[in-house]
């Protein structure tokens, strides 16, 4: 007796993703990644996110070069194992980790550059204000593939996240390179980050070379205010990067608004024209320690987070809209036809 394959939803996504260059992991950030351990448990039910930028201070300045390159290393192989055939990932490059985390990044991507194709973004955790958090953010800016941003620590410390966004893609539109930042993380009304990156980037003359991270407070708005958004969007080019599992565990919050879960909207992103990706995030650590960094998890979980079930949609954010936030060759004879 002869029992037929079951059909699967990944039996029908996968090998179009295969055939179209492979999975492509736009977000990660390895130098942190597998670095669990009890004191980094007890971490995450003490602190808030904004607290953890900081608390990961120890962990950093006592990581070696070899420990990062370890991580970097494991990092590359568990995206090997599955497919993927290019990855982002932010590093951290500041007083604490100084340059150690990227140049073992540098090392481990020239080890595995036959197998894996790897981008780097410089992490921003202390800012781009403070004096010395400047002074690393240049030194890395230098370093890296693309500038990565997290405005939100600028804001907070200082209240110039409007000073931050001016800084970090005034320094990108004259190193020539894309800009890759963390906006809107809260899931809350208040935030409107996104918007300023948008309102940013066409003052700046940087369409086409913007990638916003998360955008999961998006959901919160009012639909009239998400449809401006997005035509604000598609106005400045901004593409999109979600990472599901890494806010899917976003607290509750007593605010009132549109019923939403945590999760970058792309169910309305796409029909409007936004090119969205892929990431992992986090994998194993403080910020994210559930997290397996498995791809076709992060795909299933955006999937059925927003009813979002257009198959050829889904395997090209998985691929070839992965490479092209990366600012890689885009991929010919692309055929997104599923095959059942």
């Amino acid at each position: 007796m002869t029992v037929d394959t079951p059909l699967t939803i990944r039996s029908m996504i996968e090998p179009v993703i295969k055939r179209n260059g492979g999975w492509v992991n736009t977000h990660a950030h390895a130098d942190r990644s597998f670095t669990l351990s009890p004191d980094v448990l007890h971490m995450r039910k003490t602190c808030t996110l904004q607290e953890k930028w900081d608390a990961l201070d120890r962990l950093k300045a006592e990581s070696t070069e070899e420990d990062f390159y370890r991580r970097f290393s494991q990092l590359f192989e568990l995206m090997i194992s599955q497919g993927v055939t290019a990855l982002g990932t932010f590093v951290d490059i500041d007083p604490q980790s100084k340059d150690r985390a990227i140049k073992a990044g540098i090392r481990a991507r020239e080890h595995y550059k036959d197998q894996i194709t790897v981008k780097f973004a410089n992490q921003t955790l202390k800012g781009v204000i403070d004096p010395q958090a400047r002074e690393w953010f240049d030194i890395g800016s230098e370093m890296v593939d693309i500038i990565g941003a997290l405005p939100k620590r600028d804001e907070k410390d200082f209240g110039k996240g409007s000073e931050a966004f001016d800084i970090i893609l005034g320094t990108a539109k004259k190193l020539g390179k894309m800009v890759h930042v963390h906006v809107d993380q809260f899931n809350e009304s208040f935030e409107y980050e996104t918007e300023e990156l948008c309102n940013k980037t066409i003052e700046h003359g940087m369409q086409g070379k913007v990638v916003a991270i998360h955008g999961i407070s998006i959901a919160a708005h009012s639909r009239k205010y998400r449809q401006r958004l997005y035509g604000l969007m598609k106005e400045a080019n901004v593409m999109m990067i979600a990472c599901p599992t890494a806010w899917i565990d976003t607290p509750r919050s007593e605010m009132i608004g549109p019923m939403h879960n945590s999760m970058t909207p792309v169910d309305e992103l796409v029909p409007a024209g936004i090119t969205v990706a892929l990431g992992t995030d986090n994998v194993c650590d403080a910020m994210v320690p559930w997290n397996n960094g498995d791809m076709w998890h992060e795909l299933t979980l955006l999937a059925t987070g927003c009813r979002f079930d257009e198959m050829e949609e889904l395997a090209k954010i998985a691929s070839v809209n992965g490479r092209k936030v990366l600012g890689l060759e885009p991929i010919e004879n692309q055929d997104f036809s599923i095959k059942i």
